[in-house]
């Protein structure tokens, strides 16, 4: 919400009627009020793309991907909690490359799904933080992060919702959210940090959620640190249970499918394919299930949308396996009807090529 500034005092000498009549006395100086400052311009999405990269951050561990963003020059950053949970060995890089492991973890809190941690670098660009309690339904924001590891993707969209969830307050936007963007600043039109982008609703169009920068400033103003090797050991997944039975069932899709698709269409699919399997695949073995299912149906739905309108077989495919996987009750199963929608893209592109 804007503030309205206060309106300055106009004191009024009055001045002698023609009549002669003396001057009425100066009226008394009112208390002088503390003028706020003005609000920041407005800027678009590229104005605030270009000014607030140089502090968005890449965090990988042995497991995940995410994103995080510069909040104290001192080399603090926030993120995700669920982007660092279980890691030993987790590395900022950041915008310039150069790579920094995480020392400690300053503080976190896994019911808001926030940790800030701090790096050995100095003199770093910040982020500021805006007022959350402010934002409302219908306010437009962008996203910033870095989906399957392509760095400073840029979306934006609105506020769908501000909802309460078990006592916490939680922003519904409508920018999408891909599997690698989680912890990745949410801006208000002024450039402001206002939320954190944090998760998306399974099977659900445009549901995607992120967290208030109110609750960053809490973690920043209670700090309780403790080493990451501490950390690790804290928050480290339960053993995995034996190993669940997975049936395959992998489309066999005519090559009359790729029709209308290019070659330069077609190299599309089996790029994102490829990067998708990369990230999500190494994320399955370690026993995250639901977060490789998110890389996979992550990756379907971008690439659904980059493909041209002549180039619909493989889309069809893609949307085929996300409806299959989101009636599925397991994280196992959802991520292998992906796997089987990939596969069979896979074999259709290559049989095109060997003219089968």
């Amino acid at each position: 919400m804007q503030a309205q500034l206060p309106l300055s005092l106009v004191i009024v000498v009055g001045i002698a009627a023609a009549c002669g009549a003396p001057a009425p006395a100066p009226a008394a100086t009112a208390p002088s009020a503390s003028v706020p400052p003005p609000p920041a311009p407005r800027q678009t999405p590229a104005e605030i793309a270009a000014r607030s990269t140089p502090a968005i951050v890449s965090i990988r561990t042995e497991h995940s991907l995410g994103t995080g963003f510069v909040v104290d020059k001192t080399g603090l950053i926030a993120t995700n909690m669920h982007v660092i949970v279980g890691g030993e060995s987790i590395f900022v890089i950041l915008p310039d490359r150069r790579k920094f492991p995480i020392l400690e973890v300053t503080s976190h809190d896994a019911s808001v799904d926030l940790a800030i941690v701090r790096i050995a670098a100095r003199d770093l660009p910040v982020l500021a933080l805006g007022d959350s309690d402010n934002v409302r339904a219908g306010d437009p924001i962008v996203a910033i992060g870095h989906p399957l590891g392509l760095e400073d993707t840029v979306s934006n969209g609105l506020v769908s919702a501000v909802r309460t969830i078990d006592g916490l307050s939680v922003l519904q936007i409508s920018a999408p959210i891909a599997p690698g963007s989680s912890g990745g600043p949410i801006f208000n039109e002024r450039g402001e940090v206002v939320g954190v982008c944090t998760a998306l609703l399974q099977g659900g169009q445009n549901l995607n959620f992120g967290v208030p920068s109110k609750y960053v400033r809490k973690l920043l103003a209670s700090p309780d640190p403790v080493s990451i090797a501490a950390f690790a050991a804290e928050t480290a997944a339960p053993s995995r249970g034996p190993e669940v039975a997975v049936v395959r069932k992998i489309p066999r899709v005519e090559v009359k499918a790729l029709d209308g698709c290019t070659g330069a269409s077609l190299e599309l699919v089996l790029r994102t394919i490829a990067e998708a399997i990369e990230v999500g695949a190494p994320l399955y073995n370690s026993g995250n299930h639901a977060a490789c299912y998110h890389v996979y149906e992550g990756a379907a739905a971008d690439l659904g949308r980059k493909l041209p309108a002549a180039c619909r077989g493989p889309a069809e495919v893609l949307a085929a396996g996300r409806t299959r996987a989101a009636s599925l009750s397991t994280p196992i199963a959802q991520a292998w009807a992906m796997r089987d929608a990939f596969d069979g893209l896979i074999d259709v592109v290559l049989r095109k090529r060997n003219g089968k």
